[in-house]
């Protein structure tokens, strides 16, 4: 990897920690400058790194106004984002479990095992950065393999980790994700498309249960 690569990741992951963290506000304005002077690099890097953030759905740019960090998921927005996961990702896993290859089950239970020796929550997105980055590779994968390529496109395009771990991490909600993943994993090992689909929506519907009851607790 060249150097400028190097730098150009290593910015990119700052500016996501910020927005992730909320150093850099929901709704602020971000400001190519002020970041370059911040993390002490020349524009060039912070423009490539915002045009990342853009893509994964942590910033946005309008015309004439420069770019603006976007806003937490809503309640309604939340409800929004896991309906359209359940949409696409049963699928998705029932598919995975018709047409993965060898290769990419290998990936995907690496991915599974990778994710438990990594914290999922803490006090700055640093703490359970990789955590987050395995999840979503784990789903991203799994709907890779579904020989899709339009389905597996949607699912990426959801970011739905980042959005979720944006809001804040749940602590203990780790050990409950791995058992779930794991029940899919099984399912698609066993090429069972019925069990991969039912194990993912229970998947997803936990989740969305975690995420309303993190909410309640935010709003009490």
């Amino acid at each position: 990897m060249s150097e400028r690569q190097v730098l150009a990741d290593s910015v990119y992951e700052a500016a996501k920690a910020m927005v992730m963290d909320h150093r850099i506000r929901p709704g602020a304005r971000v400001g190519i400058e002020s970041l370059a002077r911040t993390l002490r690099v020349s524009p060039t890097p912070v423009r490539e790194a915002l045009a990342r953030l853009e893509s994964d759905g942590l910033v946005t740019k309008r015309s004439l106004a420069g770019y603006r960090a976007t806003e937490l998921l809503t309640a309604q927005g939340l409800e929004e984002l896991f309906e359209m996961r359940m949409l696409l990702e049963p699928r998705a896993a029932a598919l995975a479990a018709e047409h993965a290859t060898d290769a990419q089950l290998d990936a995907i239970e690496g991915l599974a095992e990778e994710m438990r020796g990594e914290p999922e929550s803490g006090e700055h997105f640093a703490v359970f950065r990789e955590f987050v980055a395995l999840d979503q590779r784990f789903h991203d994968t799994l709907a890779q393999a579904a020989a899709r390529p339009l389905l597996a496109d949607a699912v990426e395009r959801l970011h739905a980790h980042l959005h979720l771990f944006r809001v804040g991490s749940i602590p203990g909600a780790g050990p409950q994700t791995l058992a779930e993943h794991d029940r899919i994993l099984r399912a698609v090992l066993r090429r069972s498309p019925e069990r991969a689909a039912e194990a993912m929506t229970e998947h997803l519907t936990r989740s969305l249960e975690r995420q309303r009851t993190r909410r309640t607790s935010q709003d009490s």
